[in-house]
């Protein structure tokens, strides 16, 4: 640890002002109007999230000799398109290994960005595993998402600009994967304002560091489920858990509903395109996991590369968690005039009907009941029981459903 300092943020700075973007920080009054929410937009950095900071630092101060070898790197996605984009403009040969389950759109970045992609079945440890062992068998030189130095230095230069753009800044709110990102904003930040709590949001299916600062030692979890690929790390770095242990306040959990809520809310609010990774920080503030009342508060949107064919997905779940739609099933008596009744009533509630599925076969019901599950679109949960009470209030039958957030 003793390796990081602040001069070496400051170089990276000035190695990185060519390369990247100074994104911008956007005031977000409707994240949270408790306090005064900023969000610091890393989606609209080079290559669609933070990663290039890092990867082209550290590709920056390899010597010729580890040049000459090539670069050799394991991502979920982002790193890796920082590393091709780097390695390409330093006209050095890169190799990346992606777990098989990264967004096509992800894959074929990379590619664009002239590296060699191999596809590694399972997750992204079994990425940096088959990394390790072609590092060992080529001779190419690895370079580490987020356990590195250069790399840590590289993704600090993030707190250099937010104490830059927002100096009363009280809270920062950062992603957590496998650490790289707080280890070096929060170093950066609480090294010129030790005052300023920095945050972490890991998603609940992929808490390792969270577990680690618990238990006051690393740990590597048995498997990761999340939406947010690009955090779904099963170990935390050994320098990135130092510096967390050292300089970050607190890391908390978000579900991937809340994270598919706040991927809807940039959409809508901010006009902005978020993956799972880059919106759990948005999440954590949505959904009160950290104190937002009166303090000025950055959250931390560390990338935009979310697969279209997933984002459909993610806005539908999105949309239930918010109570923007609503599924209900109701119980009916299966005779003419029944379901002009139900549209009746969920009309005249302002509500609104986009699918219906009749079932008069389930062998659950009577002989002379049928079905009838309604998709609707809604305003918010209020407005959901309140149509609930008044197809309650007509006599009519809901099946309750069991839903998990």
């Amino acid at each position: 640890m003793a390796m990081l300092t602040l001069d070496k943020v400051y170089h990276a700075s000035y190695v990185l002002k060519n390369v990247i973007r100074t994104t911008d920080l956007i005031h977000a009054p409707n994240i949270n109007p408790s306090g005064k929410v900023y969000l610091k937009t890393e989606n609209l950095q080079v290559t669609g999230s933070f990663k290039v900071r890092g990867s082209y630092y550290k590709i920056s101060q390899l010597t010729d000799e580890e040049k000459s070898h090539g670069v050799i790197a394991c991502s979920a996605g982002n790193h890796a398109q920082g590393v091709a984009l780097a390695a390409t403009k330093n006209g050095i040969k890169s190799i990346i290994c992606l777990p098989d389950g990264a967004p096509i759109s992800k894959v074929e970045a990379t590619k664009k960005y002239g590296a060699k992609v191999e596809l590694v079945h399972g997750v992204y440890d079994d990425a940096y595993e088959r990394a390790l062992r072609l590092r060992d068998e080529k001779g190419y030189t690895f370079i580490h998402p987020f356990d590195d130095e250069n790399v840590i230095a590289g993704q600090g230069t993030i707190g250099l600009e937010l104490l830059d753009q927002l100096p009363e800044v009280d809270a920062v709110v950062v992603p957590v994967g496998g650490g790289g990102l707080i280890a070096g904003v929060a170093f950066a930040i609480k090294s010129l304002n030790p005052h300023v709590k920095v945050y972490g949001v890991q998603a609940c299916g992929a808490a390792s560091m969270v577990n680690a600062l618990q238990k006051h030692q690393k740990e590597t979890l048995s498997q990761v489920s999340t939406i947010a690929d690009g955090i779904a790390v099963k170990t935390p770095g050994d320098l990135t858990y130092e510096l967390c242990e050292k300089y970050v306040d607190e890391i908390v959990t978000v579900t991937d509903d809340e994270i598919s809520t706040a991927i809807l809310t940039l959409i809508e609010q901010q006009k902005l395109i978020a993956e799972g990774a880059g919106a759990v920080s948005v999440a954590a503030v949505l959904f009160n996991k950290i104190p937002v009342e009166g303090r000025n508060v950055v959250c931390l949107v560390s990338g935009g590369n979310i697969d279209v064919t997933i984002l459909s997905r993610v806005i539908s779940r999105g949309l239930l968690k918010a109570g923007r739609s609503a599924d209900i099933t109701i119980e009916l008596a299966d005779k003419p005039g029944q379901l002009s009744g139900v549209s009746e009533i969920i009309a005249r509630e302002g509500g609104n009907v986009v699918s219906v599925y009749h079932d008069r076969a389930d062998l659950d019901t009577d002989i002379n009941a049928c079905y009838l599950r309604l998709v609707l679109e809604t305003r918010d949960h209020a407005h959901v029981e309140q149509i609930k009470k008044a197809l309650v209030d007509a006599g009519y039958t809901l099946i309750v459903k069991e839903r998990t957030y």
